[in-house]
C-alpha cells in the first residue's frame, strides 16, 4: 500500500462470483476473482494503448488446410489466468478489495495486470511475445499472433488467440 500520488486516478475494483457445476448440474466449486473497474480508466493518463489479438481468419483458414494437407498434429490450450502474467508498463493504482480495512489514503500500487484493466490484453501478449522469442519462435510479418520456429527436426506453428470473456 502506498500514498496515492498527486494527479493520480484510482482504479476502483469488486468480486466476480462464479458457481461452477458439474454436467449433472451438481456443484462443483466456488469461484471467487477479483476484477478491476477499468471503465473507469482514463486515456494518457492510466494507460496509453489498448491491443487483443485479433484472430486473422485467413491465418486461421490457411493453418487449417495446410495442417490437413500435411497430415500435421494439432493441438489447442487454454492458458489460465493469462491476464494476470502480463508486467504494467504504466503506473496504476487501484483501491482496496471491498471487505478489506485499510487506512483510505493508501491504495494499491499494480504490477502485474488485473481482469478488466484497459492493458491487460496488451501487457499479456508483450509478455508472451517476448518469452516465446526467447524459445526461439519468429513473430510473422503478415499476422503478428503467428509464431513459428524451425529447426532441422522440423517447424511449429503457434498461433496465439485471446478470448475475452
Amino acid at each position: 500500500m502506498v500514498p496515492l500520488p498527486p494527479g493520480k486516478i484510482v482504479v476502483g475494483c469488486r468480486w466476480v462470483y462464479k458457481i461452477k457445476t458439474h454436467s449433472d448440474g451438481s456443484i462443483e466449486r466456488y469461484k471467487a476473482r477479483l476484477v478491476a473497474k477499468g471503465y473507469s480508466q482514463q486515456y494518457g493518463m492510466d494507460y496509453e494503448e489498448t491491443f487483443a489479438s485479433v484472430v486473422e481468419m485467413t491465418t486461421i483458414c490457411t493453418l487449417i488446410v495446410v495442417a490437413s494437407i500435411r497430415q500435421w498434429y494439432v493441438s489447442q490450450l487454454d492458458v489460465k489466468n493469462a491476464f494476470l502474467n502480463g508486467d504494467l508498463q504504466e503506473e496504476v493504482y487501484m483501491a482496496p478489495p471491498p471487505g478489506i480495512s485499510h487506512d483510505f489514503r493508501y491504495v494499491s500500487k499494480l504490477k502485474k495486470a488485473l481482469y478488466d484493466l484497459k492493458q491487460a490484453p496488451r501487457a499479456w501478449f508483450e509478455k508472451f511475445s517476448i518469452v516465446i522469442s526467447s524459445l526461439g519462435f519468429v513473430s510473422s510479418s503478415h499476422d503478428s499472433t503467428l509464431f513459428i520456429k524451425c529447426t532441422d527436426v522440423g517447424r511449429i506453428s503457434l498461433y496465439l488467440y485471446m478470448l475475452m470473456t
